[in-house]
């Protein structure tokens, strides 16, 4: 630890995050002692104590994520922030021209994605780096998790013909781990001790991840620039979206990212945070001091940390390490969920995560600005339960005064400038908390009228604006029903339900059925009729005064439907509405990865999908039977016992057909060498008239060469 280089926070710095941290807690205390006066003016309760403590910790965490756009207006109307990594190089050189003296390794974890679109990304990277000449300074990394059978020799084809026509035999790298423990944080451990001490720096990516060649190698240049940096993380901007939720994500991410990313840099300077990908590593701080500890008691909320990236960045900075957002550096993307079904199943992992946070936040020696952003992590899940209890506590409150019948005494203000009228107050209040909520995005409108250059990557001023209004009424209406979702989420985690790791969906197919948003928004389609019911029958003021609430829980599955249709994102798009640089200027890396993706869909008409293509390629085609021998690590299994029961498996494979196994059965013969170098001989061996008719049928009506060759050809 001696040898560590320490944080350089400068004094600029500090006394940003001084005013910043103090307007919140100014606007935090204001906000509630208008709202305790406003309660105590009728009479302060046990009920009124609890209301005023959730809006507290609520009003809080709102105002929050108000100031970090405003900090960050501020620092855009100056054109130039003082206080960005990205000062430390000049952002105007030819990347070509850049001298680096590094290696690094460009990693992509993937878990049964679609390998051809994987694949395109993984081209789209490396033929950039290739064509500025960069490219003997990084080696890039495949590392599969893979657990289905067909995507686990899909991917094997697509890197043997990725590499062919790149010639990248040598740089480009792929390898399956035989068992995938602790998931995305196991398989990037597992690189590091493997591969790790013989490189500088790591880049990650996720596998919707795209980076430009420029992008990754002014991110080199800053970390040999600046060697206190331990992590350095882009702000990836979201694309590629084609439903109407995916639109509204990718439009709400690029249109507010900005301000957010300097509002967010301006008070965390070098105590950053690290999101998991789009971000470049120092490989020696981190094998030595970031080895993820094991949380006190049992899943969910114990054991192996999840969200292992806020950890990562935790101790990196424990080590002395600085960890930085460069907000302003261009040519980082991901995409995203284009389903509200698909989102929530998405924050169901990360809420368990980032509960898992709390005991760090409670208990764990770390530095304050980490404490932060782990406190803000578990506030955007645990906010939803507690808007929903103070919701419950107004419906208990208001049942309690109306069943009364006693007339409402209302005492003078304590606070001085206050209303004499109470709805006057309230209606202050309201409005104050509104401002919080929808203050950031009235920013965005300002700035781009200030902006007319930047507002045309939005398609101008007036469509951005009209695009800003879209946004705020579809989620307004979407809220509720993720409020209900999170909320789930959050008791189910505290009485210990773990999640199930699952494949992250990329393409919504025909969209959410009615059948699939009926089973997942039913419950809350009844909450919300039976709360409607419930207001209007305490008080029709109150039913109005939740009508937003109950209109999102109504219409929770006609929106699920709508919103995951590409046809209504297209409409959209149609009218100029949503538009995203991406769109209206597709820069060079997401042309390329659009047209790879396109030539990876074109199928000749005569072949056909056919299921179990993976153990098909293995069994029928030499080809793939020996690069898959190539790619196995361990050539044999000597146990007697494992052989006979591998030789049962290869019999009712042959005398029954793919159809008759399990996928764990095929992933187990796929596993062993020995099994797939005999079943591709004795297929190929016997007469027609012995092979069972499931593999006369298919080796005459597959053309497996065609299917996994056609891009090259």
């Amino acid at each position: 630890m001696s040898n560590a280089p320490q944080p350089s926070t400068t004094p600029a710095g500090g006394c940003t995050r001084l005013v910043f941290f103090a307007l919140h807690g100014l606007l935090t205390i204001a906000a509630g002692a208008i709202f305790w006066d406003l309660l105590n003016r009728t009479g302060f309760t046990v009920t009124s104590f609890l209301l005023l403590v959730l809006f507290v910790i609520l009003f809080a965490h709102i105002a929050f994520g108000f100031l970090q756009p405003l900090f960050g207006l501020f620092v855009a109307l100056r054109r130039d922030d003082p206080r960005r990594i990205t000062r430390t190089i000049d952002l105007d050189q030819d990347p070509a021209s850049i001298k680096l003296a590094s290696r690094t390794a460009l990693i992509f974890p993937i878990y049964n994605e679609d390998p051809e679109r994987f694949f395109a990304g993984v081209e789209t990277v490396y033929s950039r780096l290739k064509q500025l000449g960069q490219i003997e300074h990084y080696d890039v990394f495949v590392l599969s998790d893979s657990t289905d059978a067909d995507n686990w020799i899909a991917e094997e084809i697509a890197w043997n013909e990725t590499a062919l026509r790149l010639g990248a035999h040598g740089k480009l790298f792929y390898r399956r781990r035989r068992n995938n423990i602790n998931q995305k944080s196991g398989n990037v451990a597992d690189f590091c001790r493997r591969w790790g001490g013989s490189y500088d720096y790591m880049l990650c990516f996720d596998a919707d991840s795209l980076m430009s060649g420029e992008c990754i190698v002014r991110m080199t240049e800053m970390m040999e620039r600046n060697p206190t940096v331990g992590i350095l993380q882009t702000m990836p901007g979201l694309f590629n979206g084609r439903t109407l939720l995916a639109r509204l994500q990718q439009f709400t991410n690029r249109v507010h990212g900005y301000l957010s990313g300097a509002g967010l840099n301006a008070w965390q300077q070098d105590y950053g945070n690290y999101w998991g990908h789009n971000a470049i590593i120092r490989l020696k701080p981190f094998l030595k001091y970031c080895t993820l500890p094991e949380l006190p008691g049992v899943e969910p909320l114990g054991g192996r940390v999840l969200s292992h990236d806020f950890v990562e960045a935790v101790l990196m900075h424990k080590a002395g390490y600085e960890v930085w957002l460069a907000y302003d550096l261009e040519g980082s993307y991901e995409e995203m969920p284009p389903t509200l079904i698909d989102l929530a199943k998405r924050d169901r992992r990360w809420c368990q995560g980032n509960l898992q946070h709390a005991w760090l936040v409670l208990f764990g020696n770390i530095p304050n600005q980490s404490r932060i952003h782990m406190i803000n992590g578990i506030m955007g899940y645990l906010s939803s339960p507690l808007w929903l209890l103070f919701i419950g506590l107004t419906t208990l409150g208001t049942y309690r005064w109306v069943g009364s019948d006693l007339t409402l005494v209302v005492r003078g203000s304590s606070l001085p400038c206050m209303p004499q009228s109470l709805a006057d107050q309230g209606l202050l209040l309201l409005g104050l908390t509104a401002v919080m909520i929808f203050g950031p995005k009235l920013m965005t409108i300002l700035w781009l009228a200030l902006r007319p250059q930047r507002a045309k990557g939005f398609g101008g001023w007036f469509r951005a604006t009209a695009s800003i209004l879209l946004e705020v009424f579809v989620f307004t209406l979407i809220a509720p029903a993720m409020m209900l979702f999170h909320s789930g989420f959050v008791v189910t985690i505290l009485l210990g339900q773990k999640v199930r790791w699952a494949t992250q969906v990329r393409n919504s197919g025909d969209g959410t059925s009615p059948e699939q948003a009926i089973s997942a928004h039913g419950g809350h389609l009844t909450v919300g009729l039976l709360w409607g019911v419930l207001a209007w029958t305490i008080s029709p003021v109150l039913f109005w005064w939740m009508s937003p609430v109950l209109l999102g829980w109504v219409l929770a599955i006609p929106l699920s439907i709508y919103t995951s249709r590409e046809s209504v994102g297209r409409w959209f798009r149609a009218r100029g509405l949503l538009l995203t640089p991406e769109e209206t200027r597709p820069p060079r890396e997401v042309r390329t990865l659009r047209a790879l993706a396109r030539d990876s869909e074109k199928l000749p008409d005569s072949v056909e999908r056919f299921e179990d293509i993976g153990l098909l390629g293995v069994v029928l085609d030499p080809y793939i039977n020996a690069l898959h021998g190539l790619l196995l690590r361990e050539k044999s299994q000597p146990d007697p016992t494992v052989r006979e029961v591998l030789l049962k498996l290869e019999d009712k494979l042959l005398q029954e057909g793919a159809e008759s196994l399990s996928n764990a059965e095929k992933m187990r013969l796929l596993l062993d060498y020995e099994s797939s170098v005999r079943l591709h001989k004795q297929v190929w061996s016997q007469p027609d008239n012995k092979l069972s008719p499931w593999w006369r049928q298919a080796s005459r009506s597959f053309n497996y060469r065609s299917l996994f060759h056609h891009r090259s050809e």
